[in-house]
C-alpha cells in the first residue's frame, strides 16, 4: 500500500463545448465524462464506467464518508478508507490487473478527496437524477449538460446522537421532515407506540415506530443510525434494486432482514472472486465478516437493519490478524 498522502486539492477545467461537463483532475487521476460514460484515467491506463452507475457509486462513497473500508465501484477502481486519507485504485483488487502490472492506486487527504468527489457529483448530475434513488422513481443521468440536482446529491443521511425520540437525538429525522411513504411501503402502519415513563425517566426512555420510519426514507442503500449505545450503532436502510457498490468489510457487520427479501452476492475481499450468495427474508440474520466484500440484490423495497462496530482501530486488529475474520469459529 501507498504510504505517502497527496495533500493537494484537485483541479477542474472550463465546461467542455462539446458536451458541456467538466473534467477533473487529482493527484494522478483523470475524471472526465460523455453522455454515456465515465472515464477514469491513471498512468496505467483509462477504465469506463456506465454514467449512472458511477454516480450511484460515488453518491454513496460521498455520503458514508468513505464509509468502513472497501467502496469498489466495480470490479475494478474503488476507495480505501483509512480515517484521515483515502486510497483510489485502479485494479488494485483485481487479480488481472495485479498480474498485469496495471493496476495503480494514491493515497489522498480524506477531505481533499471528499471536495474532489463532491464536484463531480454536482456538475455530472442532471436536473431529474438521484442518485439516491431506485431506478424507477428518477429520470436518467445520460446525455448532454442539463442543469443539476443539488438537492439530491446535498441529501444529508439522518444520524440520530442517541436513540431517535430522545432528547439530544439528531433533529433531522425523516419522521420530521415531511416525507411521503414510499409506493412499495402504503401497507406499513403509521401508528407510533406510546411511551408512560415513570416520574424522573421521561429523557431516558422512549419508542417509535422504526418500520414508518423507513417507510418514509426518500433513498435507498443509504444506512441511517437511529440508536448510538457506546460503540454500537443501529443503521437502518430501506433496499431496491441493486447496491451499486461492492462493500469490502473491514470489520465485522450483521445484517438484520425486517422486511421482503435481498440476495447478497459475496466475493473475496482482495480478488472479488466468488465465494456465496447468500438469500435474505424477513427475520434472517446474518453476519457478513471483515475479510469479503458483497453486493445486494432487493427486486422490492425492503427493510434492512445494519448492526455496525464502531470501536476505534478496530480495522486495524482484523488487518493484523489478531481478530479472527468471523465473530465465531466452530
Amino acid at each position: 500500500m501507498s504510504t505517502t498522502i497527496n495533500n493537494n486539492a484537485h483541479t477542474e477545467t472550463s465546461p467542455d463545448p462539446d458536451n458541456g461537463y467538466r473534467k477533473y483532475s487529482i493527484g494522478r487521476f483523470d475524471f472526465e465524462r460523455d453522455e454515456y460514460f465515465a472515464r477514469i484515467k491513471c498512468p496505467t491506463g483509462t477504465h469506463v464506467v456506465d454514467i449512472e452507475n458511477f454516480l450511484r457509486s460515488m453518491m454513496r462513497d460521498v455520503a458514508w464518508g468513505f464509509f468502513y473500508g472497501w467502496v469498489n465501484f466495480d470490479e475494478v477502481i474503488g476507495t480505501v478508507n483509512h480515517y484521515g486519507s483515502v486510497d483510489l485504485y485502479m485494479g488494485t483488487y483485481n487479480n488481472a490487473y495485479r498480474e498485469a502490472g496495471t493496476n495503480y492506486e494514491e493515497r489522498f487527504d480524506s477531505q481533499n478527496l471528499l471536495a474532489c468527489f463532491k464536484s463531480i457529483l454536482k456538475d455530472w448530475t442532471n436536473e431529474g437524477f438521484d442518485p439516491f434513488a431506485a431506478p424507477l422513481e428518477t429520470g436518467t443521468a445520460r446525455g448532454p449538460k442539463n442543469g443539476n440536482n443539488d438537492a439530491a446529491v446535498d441529501f444529508q443521511r439522518e444520524l440520530a446522537d442517541r436513540f431517535v425520540t430522545l432528547p439530544g437525538d439528531s433533529e433531522m429525522r425523516t419522521n420530521e421532515r415531511g416525507f411521503p411513504v414510499n409506493r412499495q411501503f402504503s401497507d406499513v402502519d403509521q401508528e407510533e407506540p406510546e411511551v408512560h415513563p415513570e416520574p424522573g425517566f421521561e429523557g431516558e426512555i422512549a419508542s417509535f415506530n422504526l418500520f414508518k420510519y423507513l417507510s418514509r426514507s426518500p433513498v435507498t442503500w443509504n444506512p441511517s443510525i437511529v440508536s448510538i449505545v457506546k460503540n454500537s450503532a443501529y443503521c437502518p436502510t430501506s433496499e431496491e434494486h441493486i447496491l451499486p457498490i461492492d462493500h469490502g468489510n473491514d470489520r465485522v457487520e450483521w445484517f438484520i432482514q425486517l422486511s421482503d427479501e435481498i440476495s447478497w452476492r459475496v466475493g473475496d475481499k482482495d480478488s472479488g472472486a466468488p465465494r456465496a450468495v447468500v438469500t435474505m427474508k424477513a427475520g434472517d440474520v446474518s453476519c457478513m465478516p471483515a475479510d469479503i466484500r458483497h453486493k445486494g440484490f432487493s427486486p422490492k423495497r425492503s427493510m434492512l437493519l445494519v448492526w455496525e462496530n464502531l470501536t476505534p482501530g478496530l480495522e486495524l486488529r482484523y488487518s493484523s490478524g489478531e481478530l479472527p475474520p468471523v465473530p465465531a469459529e466452530f
